[in-house]
């Protein structure tokens, strides 16, 4: 039971690992998991470490292992994951791993690039059919068409070029004359530029003519589909044609040959068809290699990771050990939970055996002022528990753990201020299913952040709607209505006729109508038809708070009391706990007695006026006067006090809590103080001593008095800063506890808000659906109804479930933990197979 309320105890152990066997004795060490190692070449590089090689050696084989995982995840092919967690491989076995590695790398590097110059090659050939299509059509264009769009050019200065040109342009035979051609293919979206420049850079002495390729085509070194166009330029003359090709060449648009000659471009076409035939044989054959070599590796890559991965993770450890001097022997510190060093010295003897060596390793504790780590085990149910007190602050080393009453504390203040039956229902279902759902949907992981923190706290969640159901049953609250399990503990005497005509009507309790025992679980149904609900529902809710706040406080500085005695300080625990206590009991928790005893003084069917409700006297007020030293005043015909020698009570109350005051504030450091003069005194005659001794024997001594030189100063420094520490520790407990306290009212205004915010809901969107009849009202009432529903899960269930999460949390992380709490340590991470996994599948998925 330590390790649930205080973390584990931890020593420092040193480890004597033959060379041989090292590598093995770490392997069992890290499916272990419970040995943190400390490094022992702080200042080596770590290029320099001994094990440099192999670490590289096994990054290269991951950088392999990525390359064949994006290869096969890019021909969608299912990894095999078995789920099993196969041993780290020996050493010897790191060449085998590599050659497989090797080769597989290899082969299909050279079957992609086989693939790629085929691809290219296809591409080639697919744009040169569709080439030989296209320009048919242009050669087949008539003769004029061509004039045509010559004379349209209205570039005023290709004027005199046309007038030169002339007669030349047209032959007689229908044939363009003087007339060169290029023909290529270039990007869609690239077309209009690629017009633009051949206009302004030949000054309008090209013709062009392009049509699109309908369907898209493969890029060879990306994969992606791109969509092409192709293009023939007609122009005149060798310095166009070098111009031309230089713009194609810029806007990297690819050429190709195109006979003049018709039965030349059938021929080419039939050509170019068989020769796309057989590349299309050869591309199946290609892939159909390539997939079989991913579906040979998609088998084992799972597995071929985590053996990397493990090696790797190993040979970084090793690289944290030190040599001796003979260079057989690895030395290493370690942090180990002392309840595991038998555990761990049998995984240190089955990694030994493992490797053959004969010479068994050697775990020595050490004796060390360094503060160990934290480590709290922790399961399935109570890691987020954990976690919660850890995103505050790591306990300090064997410091009281808040985790286990969180488990309790946490869902309850909750729902205090969630309390809803239908609500807490709806969050208990859907962290039920989590939790039933445990395994399949840990098994789907997912980088949703929002997912992955509701998964992680789906027993926190769980527990919180169970306390709000708990909570709504005693509040007496479902959707804004209420249950008539027991049947209202009110009755009237009015008549039927009185109650139809009047609008406000008023039950009195004292009166015989009233059945004298209460409602048996929570508040009388009646209430939510009362129009003072709010009023008689505030004073509820506010006087509980007050009351859960107080006990929750003073349960906060009992736990500070379990720290002072474990840890021996004592003078803590006289100096800070009592009057830590005794000032939370004399002021805050004698205000939670005068609220109980007001409920049991004051009550309606009193005969007494002195005891009726009319002479209940305000707790705050009376609060308030009793720390003023103000007296109180009655109403007539009442008592001032509620029991004799009230006045005098207070008063001494106050007085004594105002003593705790100075009591935290000086006690402690004028008792340390006090000790260190002592301490110097008793050093002081000492030293003395042994110089009347010496002189005495004829030996003077000329050595410094270590006290009277050079330590005033420091100790002066050292009692400044106690004693403005132990002045902000008061001044914030004194102050804090009174805010704390009117802090857990937002216990009662978020339970109010809740509540009135879900009367909202109901009266101005459900209750519109229930005003129509017949089949058409079905009809809207389904309407409003999932219009309800999505505001009631959107709103008062995720968005107030939340605001009330984040108040819970702010009330344990200040108001609770701040009473015993440091929070200053650090964690145990101890070297494990499974957080490495963990952490680099994360990794890789993000």
């Amino acid at each position: 039971m330590g390790s649930l309320f205080r973390s584990e105890e931890m020593t420092l152990c040193q480890l004597f690992l033959q060379s041989e066997a090292a590598y093995a004795c770490v392997s069992e060490l890290g499916e272990l998991g419970l040995v943190q190692f400390r490094d022992l070449n702080p200042d080596v590089n770590a290029f320099q470490r001994k094990f440099v090689n192999e670490v590289r050696r096994c990054d290269e084989m991951e950088r392999k292992l990525r390359y064949l995982e994006k290869e096969i995840k890019k021909d969608g092919i299912p990894m095999l994951d078995t789920g099993e967690n196969p041993e780290a491989p020996q050493p010897r076995e790191m060449i085998d791993l590599e050659a497989t590695f090797e080769k597989l790398e290899n082969e299909l590097r050279e079957v992609n690039q086989n693939a790629e110059a085929l691809k290219r090659n296809f591409l080639e050939l697919t744009e040169l059919k569709h080439i030989l299509r296209k320009t048919q059509v242009f050669f087949d264009e008539k003769q004029s068409q061509f004039q045509e769009s010559y004379q349209q050019m209205t570039d005023p200065r290709r004027e005199e070029e046309q007038t030169l040109l002339g007669d030349e342009w047209l032959k007689a035979g229908g044939q363009v004359l003087k007339l060169g051609f290029v023909a290529g293919v270039i990007l869609r979206e690239r077309i209009p530029a690629f017009e633009r420049m051949l206009w302004r850079a030949c000054r309008g002495n090209v013709f062009l003519r392009q049509a699109e390729i309908e369907n898209p085509l493969e890029d060879p070194s990306t994969g992606d589909q791109v969509y092409k166009s192709v293009f023939i330029i007609f122009f005149q003359g060798d310095q166009l044609k070098t111009r031309v090709k230089k713009i194609c060449e810029g806007f990297r648009a690819t050429l190709y040959p195109c006979p003049e000659a018709p039965a030349d471009r059938r021929e080419m076409a039939m050509g170019v068809m068989t020769r796309i035939e057989d590349l299309n044989t050869v591309l199946g054959q290609t892939q159909d290699h390539r997939h079989r070599v991913l579906v040979a590796a998609a088998k084992n890559i799972k597995s071929w990771f985590v053996k990397v991965r493990k090696i790797k993770a190993i040979y970084h450890t090793l690289n944290l050990f030190n040599l001796d001097v003979t260079q057989k022997c690895l030395i290493a510190e370690c942090w180990v939970p002392v309840l595991d060093i038998e555990t761990i010295q049998l995984a240190l003897r089955r990694g030994t055996e493992r490797s053959g060596s004969s010479v068994p390793p050697i775990l020595n504790r050490m004796d060390t002022f360094e503060d160990p780590p934290t480590y709290n085990r922790t399961n399935k149910f109570t890691n987020g528990f954990q976690s919660l007190i850890d995103a505050y602050g790591v306990a300090s080393y064997r410091e009281m753990n808040p985790a286990p009453y969180t488990i309790i504390t946490f869902p309850f203040l909750f729902a205090v201020m969630f309390g809803d039956l239908g609500h807490g229902a709806i969050m208990t279902i859907f962290a039920a299913w989590m939790v039933l759902q445990e395994k399949p949907l840990a098994a789907k992981k997912t980088d949703n952040e929002i997912w992955n923190i509701f998964f992680g706290g789906r027993y926190i969640i769980l527990l919180m709607g169970l306390f709000s159901m708990y909570t709504g049953l005693i509040y007496n609250d479902i959707f804004s209505k209420s249950l008539n399990i027991f049947g209202s503990h009110w009755t009237i005497n009015y008549n039927m006729s009185t109650v139809n005509d009047s609008k406000y009507l008023q039950l009195d309790p004292k009166t015989n109508d009233y059945i004298k025992s209460p409602y048996p679980v929570g508040i009388d149904p009646v209430w939510q038809m009362a129009d003072n609900k709010i009023v008689f529902l505030n004073a509820y809710k506010m006087k509980i708070s007050i009351i859960i706040g107080v006990f929750h406080m003073l349960f906060g500085v009992s736990l500070s009391l379990k720290n002072y005695r474990y840890f021996n300080n004592y003078l803590s625990i006289y100096c800070e706990f009592i009057p830590q206590l005794i000032f939370l009991l004399f002021l805050f928790f004698y205000m939670v007695i005068l609220m109980f005893m007001k409920w049991i003084i004051f009550y309606p069917e009193s005969e007494n006026v002195l005891t009726s409700p009319y002479c209940a006297p305000s707790i705050l007020i009376t609060f308030i006067n009793m720390v003023l030293f103000k007296p109180s005043t009655p109403l007539p015909k009442c008592e001032v006090n509620m029991y004799a020698g009230q006045d005098f009570l207070q008063k001494l109350l106050v007085v004594i809590a105002l003593i705790c005051i100075p009591w935290m504030l000086l006690a402690k450091p004028i008792i340390i103080m006090r000790g260190k003069k002592k301490e110097h005194q008793l050093l002081s005659n000492n030293h003395i001593g042994s110089e009347n001794g010496d002189i005495e024997g004829g030996v003077p001594q000329t050595t410094p008095d270590p006290i009277s030189h050079g330590g005033g100063k420091h100790e002066e420094d050292d009692m400044t800063e106690m004693f403005i520490h132990q002045g902000i520790h008061t001044i914030e407990y004194v102050l804090g506890s009174v805010s704390h306290t009117a802090s857990y009212l937002r216990l009662w205004a978020l339970s109010l808000a809740h509540a009135q915010l879900s009367e909202v809901l109901w009266n101005m969107v459900l209750s519109k659906g229930l005003k129509f009849e017949s089949w058409i009202g079905g009809i809207i009432l389904w309407a409003v109804f999932s219009f309800w529903a999505m505001l009631t899960v959107g709103i008062l269930v995720l968005m107030e479930g939340l605001s009330a999460f984040l108040h819970t949390l702010r009330l344990h992380w200040v108001e609770f933990q701040s009473k015993f709490y440091g929070g200053v340590g650090y964690t145990f991470q101890p070297f494990s197979f499974e957080v490495i996994l963990e952490q680099a599948s994360n990794a890789a998925e993000e």
